[in-house]
């Protein structure tokens, strides 16, 4: 059972994205599972998800890589138990830190059988002032994309290249191992590319 998580700051299109790939990814016969940790962001129904064959749990009451990392942790366990998912794509609170989140999937980790995914973090190509802004979000946005394994910008059509290849600059000097690619929710750009990675990332 393989736990990718699509992170990132409010509004960058984290949930937009986690049903198109899940979507994507229960080709072929694969079992997939969501849990979100931000309740009613996902804006199609539960029940119409799990009739596709996926299963969804939502986790409220703080974020899971801190005030409810056991409840997570829990969550987890029950879904191998329960479902035994191939995949199961987590979407944390907009304020989560990637590492964070990781501890405590791998709490699950004592009684069910996991591999880590890649830490996906999303970043708004609309917004990159107000995001890098030490002042506003700058300190827990750049810890995200620091902790990141693949970081998505996101909405690449909003904006123009200079503007593209400005934010590509900066988040490269945040963080020089993780893949940058640029990810359109409206023409699908790097949809294909992130399931490719999450299908062969090995843990």
């Amino acid at each position: 059972m393989k736990i990718t998580q699509v992170a990132g700051f409010l509004g960058c299109g984290k949930t937009t994205l986690m049903l198109r790939l899940s979507r994507e990814l229960a080709g072929a016969d694969r079992k997939i599972a969501l849990v979100v940790n931000e309740i009613g962001e996902i804006p199609v129904d539960g029940k119409v998800i799990e009739e596709s064959g996926m299963r969804v749990k939502d986790i409220g009451g703080g974020c899971i890589c801190c005030e409810v990392a056991s409840t997570f942790a829990k969550t987890v366990y029950g879904l191998y138990k329960d479902f035994n998912p191939d995949h199961v794509l987590v979407e944390p609170t907009g304020v989560a830190v990637p590492h964070q989140v990781k501890m405590a999937a791998r709490m699950s980790g004592r009684d069910a059988k996991i591999i880590m995914g890649p830490a996906i973090v999303l970043f708004d190509a609309t917004r990159p002032g107000e995001l890098l802004d030490m002042d506003m979000l700058g300190q827990l946005v750049t810890t995200q994309v620091k902790d990141a394994d693949v970081v998505a910008i996101s909405k690449v059509d909003a904006v123009d290249e200079s503007q593209l290849e400005t934010t590509t600059d900066k988040i490269r000097e945040l963080n020089a191992s993780a893949e940058i690619l640029r990810l359109s929710s409206f023409t699908g750009l790097g949809l294909k590319r992130i399931q490719e990675i999450i299908l062969q990332w090995k843990g």
